[in-house]
């Protein structure tokens, strides 16, 4: 259906995964670490690899292994995730399912723009079952990652959708700027933060001007139905 609503009826939502819909921390520190160790020569810490702002799966590899190793230690990495994917996995945040599953009767059509490569998602989409998408954005498909717009335009063109069509749903601040930049409304996640971490968040993400911040998943449908002016 077509939302009514003041500004451009919303026809579509696109999503940030990890972090948004599916909880991977410590599967991808774990993978990072064993992957990049021959490579750095010691165990790479959780601090160490946030330090390296882990925002593209693949351009992270290539920072550490170098381009002439990318294939090999991405390959590795995307072994290691599936080894782990059963014991690490923190699964899909509570709520998530139904909120799809909701969308999807309203015959929105639903988008991912991630930083996840290719092959990672498909054993997260494998073993989750978070259901099908219209269009997939992965890390392998643009040359630049998110701030950097070209993802969320992207998937936009996959849907035939107009920026002032579409919503992005993320929990970083870099999603904010992404979704700012390619012209969508941004919503906030909140349902991932710790409570510690919902102040900075809210305030990080205000100067792109968040169009709704939610506490739950449950929230966006509603969201999405009512008057779609500003925040």
């Amino acid at each position: 259906m077509r939302y009514k609503g003041g500004a451009s009826p919303i026809r579509g939502a696109l999503f940030d995964l990890d972090g948004t819909l599916i909880n991977t921390y410590d599967l991808y520190i774990e993978a990072y670490s064993r992957a990049l160790e021959p490579y750095v020569g010691y165990r790479l810490s959780e601090a160490g690899i946030i330090a390296l702002r882990p925002v593209s799966e693949i351009g992270l590899l290539r920072s550490v292994a170098g381009e002439s190793n990318l294939a090999a230690v991405h390959r590795e990495f995307v072994g290691i995730y599936r080894a782990l994917h059963g014991e690490l996995f923190g699964g899909i945040y509570p709520g998530i399912a139904a909120m799809l599953a909701e969308l999807r009767l309203e015959d929105l059509l639903l988008g991912i723009v991630t930083g996840k490569s290719q092959a990672a998602w498909e054993v997260t989409s494998e073993a989750t079952g978070l259901g099908g998408f219209d269009a997939v954005v992965t890390d392998d498909h643009v040359p630049h990652p998110k701030p950097n717009p070209g993802g969320i335009a992207l998937a936009l063109r996959k849907l035939g959708l107009r920026a002032e069509d579409a919503v992005y749903v993320g929990d970083a601040t870099g999603d904010a700027k992404a979704a700012r930049a390619a012209g969508v409304r941004f919503v906030a996640a909140l349902w991932p933060k710790a409570p510690d971490e919902v102040e900075p968040f809210v305030r990080a993400v205000g100067e792109y001007e968040p169009w709704r911040i939610l506490q739950r998943p449950s929230e966006l449908p509603d969201a999405i139905r009512g008057p779609q002016e500003g925040p």
